[in-house]
């Protein structure tokens, strides 16, 4: 007989439901992996993380617009983001147009609630440079920010 470490995991996060959103979201055809073993899981409440967050938007020439704030992140807060992202990608000249030659951008998402308001709606509609795409619940690891969240916590 041998002891395993046991590993909280949030209620849902590997629910048949959030699975097959991942599914649906990858669409990546035969998945091949090795399998070792498993880890000895016990479902828990997800856990609220600290009070500094941040708002970042990343691109393959790394971080475009980053805001840490303190305190929890909110409808408000993320509309200030956006504008400033906004600004950020899309030169002044270049504001309020739409023609094929002009880049469009694609901001990555999970499903944290301030994150599908209206009125972050009715941005989205007043931009249409830029869309939004929602990832599956719970599936941080499809979301290539969460590599720089990562690099961040540990400089802090």
């Amino acid at each position: 007989m041998t002891m395993k470490q046991l590993y909280k995991v949030p209620f849902e996060r590997n629910s048949e439901r959030v699975k097959a959103l991942r599914y649906q979201y990858v669409q990546a055809g035969d998945v091949v992996a090795i399998s070792i073993g498993h880890r000895a899981t016990i479902d828990t409440p997800g856990q609220r993380g600290a009070n500094i967050t941040m708002c970042a938007a990343i691109s393959e020439n790394g971080v475009r617009t980053h805001i840490p704030h303190i305190g929890p992140y909110n409808t408000q807060l993320l509309l200030a983001f956006l504008n400033a992202l906004y600004r950020d990608l899309i030169p002044e000249q270049e504001r309020g147009l739409v023609r094929p030659h002009l880049p469009n951008y694609v901001v990555v998402w999970d499903n944290v609630s301030f994150h599908r308001t209206n009125s972050v709606r009715d941005w989205f509609a007043a931009h249409e440079r830029i869309t939004v795409e929602f990832l599956p619940p719970y599936s941080p690891f499809l979301n290539p920010i969460e590599v720089f969240f990562s690099m961040e916590v540990e400089s802090v």
